[in-house]
């Protein structure tokens, strides 16, 4: 039986998360900073939610019920997350990465937290949780969680100059990314597809290992209007700075985001916004925009008495680059959990293709590479089947001195090769400086 107490503290939920985690014990933090300091941070296994295949987030989500319908716990009037929760991520394909420096990352794998912090402004709750046996005696297992050692301390700052040199690598030549994208275009205008998702994987080899927690820090300082998460399982950590919602599901209310069609950002404000404005009035970028915003409607219609998307898209602005998005409500007929409609809209078109059972296959042909968690569903769950997962975008994986990192295109009919090898490095360029010194 799963047991829980929540009380109000006055902490940094990430903070004391990478703090007070022991060496190989698993860790989640998850904030997105200008949305009133929202942040849920996780630290321990009590229990650990896994499935492989094309039906494993209805799978996970059944575990998740299961475990919680005979659980013992406080119902808290907290902030989002505040109270039991599942925390972790999925991977893009249903049966995972098998590439080594995949380990420990399964194909869905959600746990139950020992400790959690939620926040939303200046309410932040603090959870603990035990697994019960039959003869536990509640004040008896309170006290086993009180015991528990958490500290509350500063992340570290990011070296600016560290000693030493970094190594950055291709995994496959450029020149095998501009070749792949020009055979997609031939597929989609033979009529094969609509649109596929290709993306590159670029390695950093640094003089000393990755410091994980200063390179939060540095991600949530510089991309506060981002979904910016850390997955940590044993000696390597998934980290990322998204742009992109997933879904959100807060009773019968579910919202998210299309988000398809880049450009850069300059410093100039001029030149920003004509950049932006280039990108509202391109065909190309509209169309694979349009795409995405069909695909989602199509997969929430069956779960919702209506769907709502304006017609225009708008611009959103992070700090390196921009896109076309367009915000997506729906009121659903049944609470659906934010499992089942996380699982119901992935992989969408942003980071696969359409129709998705002719591009799935040819992806990872064309790429060459293991996607693991890149452009899966990272995010929470609570007891009440509400929750948060964003696109697992903008993302490196880190381990020890190697970090990988991920960034994807969407190419369609009119897809120019290297103009879609530089939208790569544009993305690239997100963590890129923070990972190579």
């Amino acid at each position: 039986m799963l047991f829980a107490v929540t009380t109000r503290v006055a902490a940094d939920p990430s903070a004391v998360v990478f703090a007070s985690r022991a060496p190989g014990e698993d860790w989640f933090c998850f904030e997105q900073p200008d949305r009133d300091g929202a942040a849920l941070a996780a630290l321990g296994t009590v229990a650990r939610l896994t499935a492989s295949g094309p039906d494993r987030f209805k799978r996970v989500a059944a575990q998740w019920r299961e475990l919680v319908a005979g659980a013992v716990a406080d119902a808290p009037d907290g902030p989002p997350g505040a109270g039991l929760v599942a925390v972790g991520g999925f991977a893009f394909a249903p049966d995972g990465g098998h590439a080594p420096h995949w380990a420990g990352f399964e194909a869905a794998d959600l746990i139950v937290p020992e400790v959690a912090l939620a926040r939303r402004g200046d309410d932040v709750r603090l959870t603990l949780a035990a697994l019960a046996a039959p003869d536990d005696v509640p004040s008896e297992l309170a006290e086993r969680l009180s015991g528990r050692v958490l500290k509350a301390e500063p992340l570290p700052l990011l070296d600016p100059s560290p000693a030493g040199r970094f190594r950055i690598d291709s995994v496959a030549p450029p020149e095998h990314y501009e070749h792949a994208v020009a055979r997609a275009v031939e597929r989609i205008r033979a009529g094969a597809f609509e649109k596929i998702v290709l993306a590159r994987e670029v390695t950093v080899q640094a003089p000393t290992p990755h410091d994980v927690a200063a390179v939060f820090d540095v991600l949530r300082g510089g991309f506060e209007s981002c979904y910016v998460f850390c997955a940590g399982r044993g000696d390597a950590a998934f980290v990322a700075a998204s742009p992109e919602l997933l879904i959100r599901r807060d009773g019968h209310r579910a919202q998210t985001v299309a988000l398809a069609g880049s450009t850069r950002r300059s410093a100039d404000p001029g030149v920003d916004d004509h950049l932006g404005e280039r990108l509202l009035q391109s065909t190309k970028d509209r169309e694979e925009q349009a795409i995405v915003v069909r695909r989602i409607a199509r997969a929430l219609r069956p779960h919702a008495v209506w769907v709502a998307a304006p017609d225009e898209p708008t611009l959103i602005k992070v700090a390196n680059i921009q896109h076309l998005a367009t915000p997506i409500r729906a009121q659903l007929t049944a609470p659906l959990s934010a499992v089942e409609l996380a699982g119901a809209l992935h992989p969408t078109p942003a980071v696969g293709g359409e129709p998705h059972a002719a591009a799935a296959p040819v992806i990872p042909a064309l790429e060459g590479i293991d996607r693991g968690w890149y452009a899966g569903a990272v995010g929470w769950t609570d007891a009440n089947d509400d929750g948060e997962f964003c696109v697992a975008l903008r993302c490196a994986l880190l381990r020890g001195a190697e970090a990988r990192l991920y960034a994807g295109v969407g190419v369609v009919r009119d897809s120019d090769p290297s103009a879609e090898l530089a939208e790569t490095e544009i993305k690239l360029g997100a963590l890129l400086p923070v990972l190579s010194g």
